[in-house]
């Protein structure tokens, strides 16, 4: 699990800061994450601290999209 700060859902993207200042963009969340936190509706949760845990899953030939899998709110 890495720690994360949820910044924003934006156009169906979900986007992270990670403790090393890195943003990350993942375009699914895992439905039974997203039923414990309704990031896409919940504005509550912005600026909020998260462990997650993610994956990268192959899309056509060369792509790859990142897919959260798990969250815990830690603040």
């Amino acid at each position: 699990m890495k720690v994360a700060v949820f910044q924003s859902y934006t156009d169906g993207l979900y986007t992270f800061m990670f403790e090393n200042g890195e943003d990350m963009i993942f375009d699914e969340i895992h439905p039974r994450a997203l039923k414990q936190f309704d990031l896409k509706h919940d504005e509550s949760y912005i600026d909020q601290t998260f462990k997650i845990t993610f994956v990268e899953v192959p899309v056509g030939k060369d792509d790859v999209i990142y897919r959260i899998d798990s969250l815990k709110l830690v603040s």
